[in-house]
Order: C-alpha cells, then structure tokens, then sequence
C-alpha cells in the first residue's frame, strides 16, 4: 500500500450547514480522488476509481435532486442555467460509461480519465459561477442548511473510503450497483428534504 492519503470531506470537522460550502468541498474530493487514481497502479488504482464513480455518481444525482430545482424556480434564467449543466453532465456521464466497461490497467484507460477528467472540472467551475454564487444569494441560512442536510445525507450512500472489511474495488462496489446508487440516493435526499 502507498503512504498516499486523500483528503475527504468531513476530515476537517466542519458542520456542513450551508450547501454551497459542502459542494464545494465534494467538488474538492473529487479533484482529489482524480489524482489518487492518476498516481495508483493496479488494485489501488481500482479501487481509487470505484470510489470515484461512486461519488460522481451520488454528487450528480444529489445535485439533480436539491441544486437543479432550486436553481429553476430561484435564479434568473435558472432553466438555461439547468439545461446547460444537464448537457455538461451528459457529456461526463457517456465518458464515465465509456471506462467504467475498461480495465484501469487497458492502455486507453488513461487518456479517457483526463477526458473525464477535464469535462467534470469544466462541469464543477460552471455549477460554482452559474449555480452556486446565486444560490448563496438567492436564500437564507435555513434553506443552505436544509439543502446541506439533503447533500450530506446523499454523500453517505457514497462513502469515499472502502468500507472496514471491503479492501478490494470489487467488493466495494458489491455494495451497490451505480444506477441502483442513484435511485438509492434520489430516495434518501427525498426524504430528508421531507419530500417522502
């Protein structure tokens, strides 16, 4: 095993309570588990890279289900705005595919994890221009911490570090298909937005 430690969200004890701070923070792990992947080889490298779909998957699915909404009814322009970010997330989505059927050691996995790479940090800088900044202003205290709360219940469906007693990407992800992830997901944020 390498010394290589990833920092993830709530190392820094922080309480979460504004969404726009917490968002920012995933969309740090994610930087973060995309250079754990680039410097790992073999089964670290797979299982940096599980934890990395898990964590697109359930941030994605998460903003779907709290950002989207709220940026259509609360921003100006909020439905362009939307629909950009959908087609941004498109794009990722068939990229992400695209690998997830690829071994991490297949000589073309590399060059398709930078493409990934760029279009989510492309995604992730036009979400804090367009979404958050007007989402921090558009809102009080209350609703950043309800959507925090919503988030934060979502990231537990997608821990960024194996499970204790789940060491191999193979077994991590026997924890749950991605697609049943996200319905997983849809349904806890639903409910912690009370909307059950």
């Amino acid at each position: 095993m390498s010394e290589l430690k990833t920092p993830h969200t709530g190392d820094d004890k922080a309480k979460d309570d504004d969404v726009v701070a917490l968002l920012m923070r995933q969309h740090g792990d994610i930087r973060n588990l995309f250079d754990e992947v680039e410097a790992t080889t073999g089964e670290e490298r797979r299982d940096a890279f599980r934890r990395l779909v898990r964590l697109l998957a359930v941030h994605e699915t998460a903003e779907e289900e709290v950002v989207h909404p709220f940026a259509r009814r609360a921003l100006p322009g909020g439905e362009q705005v939307v629909k950009d970010r959908l087609a941004e997330e498109k794009a990722a989505k068939e990229t992400l595919s695209a690998l997830d059927d690829m071994d991490t050691d297949d000589p073309k996995f590399m060059p398709q994890l930078l493409k990934l790479r760029k279009d989510v940090q492309e995604h992730a800088r036009a979400e804090e221009r367009y979404e958050f900044t007007h989402i921090r202003r558009s809102t009080n205290t209350a609703n950043l911490a309800a959507m925090a709360k919503a988030i934060k219940a979502a990231e537990a469906m997608a821990p960024t570090r194996p499970h204790p007693g789940v060491e191999s990407g193979a077994k991590n992800m026997a924890l749950g298909p991605v697609a049943a992830l996200m319905d997983r997901t849809k349904d806890t944020v639903r409910k912690a937005m009370g909307k059950d």
